[in-house]
């Protein structure tokens, strides 16, 4: 994601008790990212820590078609603090559900 900050490394050690997990940080971005788009959303594809939070993927549906093979998905990246709060988010790839997130649009 352009501006988040350098993700940590394993040598940086663990993190504290008190800081969001992981699974917190992925629904607190659902939970907030729902409130934003107003779209289906499908459910997140990764969660990596960076140096003040986390950054979450979701696959989100963009447009349902007939078939619903047709669909267009789209993956989206949100920043998250320690806290939960959302930082930053914004779409990185928009695809047709059948042929997968690697043939961008």
């Amino acid at each position: 994601m352009a501006g988040a900050k350098p993700r940590r490394d394993a040598e940086d050690g663990p993190r504290d008790e008190d800081e969001l997990s992981a699974s917190s940080a992925g629904s607190a971005a659902l939970a907030q990212v729902r409130e934003l788009i107003g779209k289906d959303l499908l459910g997140i594809t990764s969660v990596e820590p960076v140096d003040d939070g986390w950054l979450v993927e979701i696959e989100v549906v963009e447009e349902r078609r007939v078939p619903s093979t047709s669909d267009i998905l789209a993956l989206y990246e949100i920043e998250v603090d320690l806290d939960g709060a959302l930082l930053a988010y914004r779409r990185t790839r928009r695809y047709v559900r059948g042929r997968g997130a690697w043939e961008d649009r």
